[in-house]
């Protein structure tokens, strides 16, 4: 599909930019089964600061938006769309742009211990995938700051974490990826948003499995590209994470990355504007808000009201910009005595 939108990602913290030394030790070799974004990502977490050998990790998600860092996510996101189709929505640990997962992406992540401060190298990472790519007969190639290409189009997005001398480097693999809601999920008006959050970019996008001179399944893809990796490290070990692995993994899934607090309120501050046209009128929405809560808001538009709407406006402040807390503070009011014509609905369609 035209216009879908994949978004190329990276971000080094810390001190400084780190060259990766040579393996000298084992490289855990891991085929993570989960499909639960919120634990994925924390097992990203995990395996970068709790694993001391080097890890390559290969895995998937269930549909899933995984935005950066540092951006805010009410921004990256089209609210209807992902409510309708459930689609989970997750803060990752490195930085850059927001992208959509589904059980059609495979991901991939290393973990790197080096020795001295110097530039980062994404070719290094990204390296194996085009080699798999070019024994399959496809040509790929790598292209600008971190992107992976065929004929042009993007079908991985790449992101690095550096702290201290530890390097994570995760990138995607577009397989057989819906393309339809890869556009759809971050499909979004910018002119809703002004903030100082990263931008996501839209880029044209393809799947690996449409280039293919022989068709093989999204597992066997995954058999190869693990194959490649263990016989190209000579210290690389398959490794099955343990209970102890897991029960931590949870633990971190549930304190971190399955909380609002961590996806939403992490947010960087914005101002939010959006109006539409509603049975009783044009409604205007303005909001402040910081950590992902309301501060202010001012309802306006050329609708009439019955009662005056400030008490509204009042009870809307200091609550999560979240449907549900919205909700919760509007159903407090008979609307019909304070809107001609606009429903709760309405409301809350404009607030998003």
């Amino acid at each position: 599909m035209k216009n879908a939108e994949l978004i190329l990602f990276w971000e080094v913290s810390g001190l400084a930019l780190l060259f990766l030394r040579e393996i000298d030790q084992n490289m855990l070799c891991i085929k993570h089964h989960s499909t639960d974004p919120y634990f994925n990502i924390a097992t990203d977490e995990y395996i970068f600061k709790h694993i001391e050998e080097d890890c390559f990790m290969l895995w998937r998600n269930d549909n899933a938006i995984i935005v950066g860092k540092h951006q805010n996510t009410q921004a990256e996101i089209n609210h209807e769309y992902v409510k309708e189709r459930g689609i989970k929505v997750v803060r990752r640990l490195s930085g850059g742009g927001a992208v959509y997962h589904d059980l059609g992406n495979l991901n991939f992540s290393f973990t790197r211990t080096g020795d001295s401060y110097e530039m980062i190298d994404f070719e290094r990472y990204t390296k194996p995938i085009i080699e798999v790519l070019k024994q399959l007969g496809v040509d790929a190639k790598f292209e600008g700051r971190n992107d992976l290409t065929i004929n042009g189009k993007k079908f991985s997005g790449n992101a690095e974490h550096v702290f201290k001398n530890k390097v994570l480097h995760h990138g995607t693999l577009l397989f057989s990826s819906e393309m339809k809601d890869i556009s759809g999920a971050l499909k979004i008006n910018p002119l809703k948003y002004k903030d100082r959050g990263v931008k996501s970019v839209p880029n044209r996008v393809t799947n690996i499995s449409d280039h293919l001179p022989k068709k093989i399944t999204l597992d066997e893809f995954t058999d190869r590209v693990m194959d490649h990796i263990t016989s190209t490290f000579a210290d690389a070990r398959m490794y099955e994470f343990t209970e102890k692995d897991l029960a931590t993994i949870q633990k971190i899934r549930d304190e971190k990355y399955s909380t609002w607090e961590w996806n939403f309120g992490y947010s960087p501050d914005y101002n939010f504007r959006q109006g539409a046209r509603t049975p009783g009128g044009t409604v205007e929405m303005n909001m402040n808000v910081t950590n992902g809560i309301i501060q202010e808001v001012k309802i306006t538009g050329d609708f009439f009201h019955l009662k005056d709407i400030g008490p509204i406006e009042q009870a809307l402040k200091n609550t999560r910009h979240e449907e549900k807390m919205i909700r919760e503070k509007l159903s407090q009011f008979n609307l019909k005595e304070y809107f001609s014509k606009i429903t709760e609905d309405d409301l809350v369609a404009i607030m998003f």
